[in-house]
């Protein structure tokens, strides 16, 4: 066959029209909906993506008045500033919380239940996305309960050391001497177990979303920190590792809820020990300009 008879025998040559016309219909319709997407305001939140109304120039408050906050609007009131309660003022609670250790050898001795109340109350206090305050403070301090609590995450905490930690992450605990036995989880008088909210039901059941939830409830945590160590209680911060799931189902909570941290406290065991570790001084944190 030569060139002449193979060019009259292409169907690309014989279609060349058409092809081209839904080429160019292909290329207006991505297009359109590359626009559309562009004027959508898409934002990511705590892993989450929020999508917005359509954003133009010409936005005016009509275009939102389907819309109800899901914080009921109050009165602006005066604030005078905040009142310092500390006598030694930010000095004195630097040197309180200096002397803030991470405790794994817990005493038994009991802690009156009203104390938590107090530390949890101050953590309530956190500022939050919206003010939506997404946070749930499980007190845990059932024996039965503390005991199952430890069961679930010491049978994963061993595969995580054997299986799947990396080699790396494992050297680097071992100056902490851990390991995946868990005894302060049954020593300490109570588990506090922190969870984060990433959304809730409003009474009408409209959803309620809660920005910026992680940063919210980790804020809340470095309070509730705090006043257990103005309480004179210790703490340890610890992650339980793939453990969220079965904790929320035996603890009953609902699945919009993600479990942040998990805190034992009480009070540190006569023969309580800790790594004579030193934190970095004021001019490896800060920078001035």
């Amino acid at each position: 066959m030569n060139l002449q008879s193979y060019l009259n025998s292409s169907l690309f040559l014989q279609n060349w029209q058409l092809l081209l016309f839904t080429f160019l219909v292909i290329f207006i319709i991505s297009f359109l909906i590359h626009k559309k997407h562009n004027n959508t305001r898409t934002t990511k939140l705590d892993g989450q993506e929020y999508i917005g109304v359509n954003f133009t120039k010409n936005n005016s408050d009509t275009e939102y008045s389907e819309y109800v906050p899901a914080l009921e609007e109050k009165e602006h009131v005066p604030y005078n500033g905040a009142v310092i309660t500390l006598p030694g003022k930010a000095e004195q609670f630097y040197k309180m919380m200096n002397n803030r250790r991470s405790v794994r050898i817990f005493s038994q001795t009991k802690v009156p239940i009203e104390v938590i109340e107090d530390c949890i109350r101050a953590a309530g206090t956190s500022p939050s996305g919206a003010h939506t305050e997404p946070w749930t403070f499980c007190v845990v301090g059932c024996a039965k309960l503390k005991q199952s609590i430890r069961e679930i995450i010491e049978k994963e905490e061993e595969l995580n050391y054997e299986q799947r930690m990396h080699r790396q992450w494992i050297t680097d605990l071992k100056p902490l001497r851990t390991n995946h036995i868990k005894k302060y989880l049954t020593d300490a008088p109570y588990l506090i177990l922190v969870f984060k909210q990433m959304y809730s039901f409003l009474p009408d059941g409209r959803k309620k979303q809660h920005y910026y939830n992680e940063i919210s409830v980790s804020i809340a945590t470095g309070i509730l920190l705090s006043a257990l160590q103005a309480a004179g209680l210790n703490s340890l911060v610890t992650t339980p590792l793939n453990c969220g799931p079965a904790l929320r189902n035996l603890l009953k909570r609902p699945s919009y809820e993600k479990l942040l941290v998990l805190l034992p406290v009480g009070y540190a065991a006569k023969e309580c020990v800790v790594p004579d570790l030193k934190r970095k001084p004021l001019n490896k944190i800060m920078v001035t300009y």
